[in-house]
């Protein structure tokens, strides 16, 4: 026999005592900003035209406790307006009338008022209530979106009251595997960006050999404001370059490639030196958000007999330089210019060094020296990085080794992941 169940009236409501319902023992469910005080009662929206008023009761109590409390409207319009955020269910009379507003006579479905009520609720639970001999009718509705259905001559409150949990369970359990999926397609999605907007060398017909090692800083990131590239001109000339913009949010990501990507247009086209740092400090104050954003910059252009090469620093720290038979030490550089984007007019001069016969060239960003050695203690520092990698040198390591186990050494005295992005070049030639 049905339940009477309610149809919002104003006054007082009246609770059906637990005695008058069969028993019913199911955990409380924990909706979404729809909870009320106590976490476990829930309210039920119904929308139905029956004139007899088949749902009379404002609230249900079943045995264990938990209240149900119903609102009724007769209508889409009405339920629109009862469709407040302390709803946990909608259950829906497929027997209304098939038409929605503003739809004619030819579109008309017999589930048109259930399509409308999930567009219209979409993070809500919905029930579709149907006669017996509708069942078909009533599985097309949960085909289309809705949690379950009930027949109307086999609605008791037990019935009812599982009902409403096991579809707002279920709408919370879909919702969740809904936003993992999305949150997995977007992981995706980024890890595919970033990898594409990692640089390639092109170094064709160079004898150097080219190694490179970046950690972003950002949790669960592929890149981060630092930024290199290395490149071969038609001339024979082998350019490279490293950099960083200040900060570590996908912005600062976004600005080191642009700068990366001109600075590869720029040394193709020509330019070198101060030429082409002052138009990189052009792009940059273009397309920074913030005047207070700046970028440091190392620059070598190898010449074609890989002997020596022209330096350029822009408020970048001086690679490290490993000649055979020598230990690692630093390019000296006292006179760099200052870091793009701070000073207007600013110059950058360019010097040259000899590189030698064989050696091997390191750039780096700050990154891998700020880390600290110990807990609380003082950071690595330039000195200590080259310490580091001359300790690394004489036990055999090369190339890709050597920038491998630098980069976790240095995450290891730092005791823990390393809050700033490193990013690590290194050139190599062997004679």
């Amino acid at each position: 026999m049905p339940v009477p169940v309610p149809r919002q009236r104003t006054g007082s409501p009246v609770a059906v005592p637990a005695a008058a319902l069969p028993p019913v023992s199911v955990p409380p469910v924990r909706d979404t900003g729809t909870e009320t005080a106590n976490g476990s009662d829930l309210t039920l929206l119904v929308i139905e035209d029956d004139p007899a008023g088949t749902f009379t009761v404002p609230e249900m109590l079943d045995a264990a406790g938990t209240r149900v409390r119903i609102r009724t409207a007769r209508n889409l319009t009405e339920a629109e307006r009862l469709l407040t955020d302390d709803i946990h269910c909608i259950l829906v009379d497929l027997a209304l009338p098939g038409r929605v507003r503003g739809q004619s006579d030819e579109d008309a479905d017999e589930l048109a008022v259930l399509r409308h009520v999930l567009r219209l609720a979409p993070r809500h639970a919905v029930l579709a209530l149907t006669a017996e001999a509708d069942a078909e009718r009533a599985a097309e509705a949960v085909r289309v979106g809705a949690q379950d259905f009930l027949l109307r001559n086999e609605l008791d409150g037990r019935t009812l009251s599982r009902a409403i949990r096991y579809a707002v369970e279920r709408k919370r359990a879909d919702t969740a595997q809904v936003k993992l999926a999305e949150s997995r397609l977007r992981a995706q999605e980024n890890a595919r960006l970033e990898r594409g907007l990692l640089p390639t060398p092109l170094l064709q017909g160079s004898d150097l050999r080219f190694a490179a090692r970046y950690r972003p800083g950002r949790s669960r990131a592929l890149l981060g404001g630092d930024f290199y590239d290395t490149v071969r001109t038609p001339d024979g000339t082998v350019h490279a370059m490293i950099g960083d913009v200040c900060g570590h949010g996908p912005d600062e990501a976004a600005l080191g490639v642009e700068l990366r990507i001109a600075w590869r247009a720029l040394t193709f086209a020509g330019l070198c030196g101060d030429e082409l740092l002052s138009t990189l400090q052009q792009v940059l104050e273009h397309e920074r958000e913030s005047e207070e954003i700046f970028a440091t910059l190392c620059t070598v252009d190898i010449a074609p007999d890989g002997r020596r090469a022209g330096l350029c620093l822009a408020g970048h720290p001086s690679p490290l330089i490993a000649r055979k038979g020598q230990a690692a030490q630093l390019l000296p550089y006292e006179n760099g210019g200052p870091a793009l984007g701070l000073l207007p007019n600013a110059r950058w001069p360019r010097r040259q060094v000899e590189l030698g016969g064989s050696w091997s060239l390191m750039m780096y960003t700050d990154g891998l020296i700020e880390g600290r050695t110990s807990e609380g203690g003082e950071r690595l520092g330039q000195d200590g990085m080259v310490e580091m990698i001359n300790r690394r040198l004489a036990d055999g390591l090369r190339g890709e080794a050597l920038l491998e186990t630098a980069v976790a050494e240095v995450r290891e005295l730092n005791g823990g992941d390393l809050t700033d992005d490193v990013a690590v070049l290194l050139l190599d030639r062997v004679r």
